[in-house]
């Protein structure tokens, strides 16, 4: 299985089963350096024998909406409460990642999750890495979700 297909089935999984809200994928592409504007990041750094990030980047108006589906209440700003969700997101994701990429689940290790927000920015981990971004829709609120990984 291809990695952006590991990146649609893992996310749609999460996504369903611990937010309850059903996301569709869009076509795979590569977002290289793309600027992020008004928007948060979920980040996840990959060491060991494969080296990376798995970041979740989505618009400030759909990271309010999943997190006031994730925990159950109201958010109408970017606060501790999406800063740690989105995290977390990243974090569910990444292990899930981690799993396919390493089915023993000793050669890679995960960073502890961090979020940027911002009005405008851009997230790059390694000049030569293969990197692959997938759109998501759902109720008219969209995201991306992207992995980075070192050439072998």
């Amino acid at each position: 299985m291809d990695r952006a297909q590991h990146i649609i089935e893992s996310t749609q999984d999460i996504f369903s089963s611990m937010i309850m809200l059903d996301v569709s994928a869009g076509e795979p592409y590569s977002r290289h350096k793309t600027v992020l504007e008004n928007s948060i990041s979920g980040i996840i750094g990959l060491a060991g024998t494969r080296k990376g990030l798995l970041a979740i980047h989505l618009p400030k108006k759909s990271a309010l909406a999943v997190t006031t589906a994730f925990l159950g209440m109201d958010v109408d700003e970017i606060n501790e409460d999406v800063r740690d969700a989105i995290g977390e997101l990243a974090n569910m994701i990444g292990g899930s990642i981690k799993s396919a990429l390493d089915p023993k689940g000793s050669n890679i290790q995960l960073s502890m999750p961090s979020s940027v927000f911002g009005e405008e920015y851009t997230i790059d981990c390694l000049a030569d890495a293969e990197e692959i971004t997938v759109p998501f829709s759902f109720d008219g609120n969209s995201f991306l979700v992207e992995l980075q990984i070192a050439a072998e």
